[in-house]
């Protein structure tokens, strides 16, 4: 038993060891980002995040203008 929980920390140490191995070593080093928004090609696509394609349909839709009118009345 306790040898099973040994060997799964040393292999979890590991990934994070070589996970990391790019942030340590590297001058500045840093993860890159995992956004769709800051991926050039996706953006070069036109493919947005969920958030960001909600929000644009919400400022397109008639129910929406709608909405908005009732409001301010």
């Amino acid at each position: 038993m306790i040898e099973t929980i040994v060997l799964t920390v040393l292999i979890i140490a590991i990934c994070l060891a070589l996970l990391s191995v790019k942030v340590l070593f590297k001058k500045k080093g840093r993860f890159e980002s995992q956004h769709i928004h800051d991926n050039a090609a996706m953006r070069k696509l036109g493919i947005h995040c969920v958030i960001d394609q909600d929000r644009e349909a919400r400022r397109n839709s008639d129910i929406a203008e709608e909405i908005r009118n009732r409001i301010k009345k």
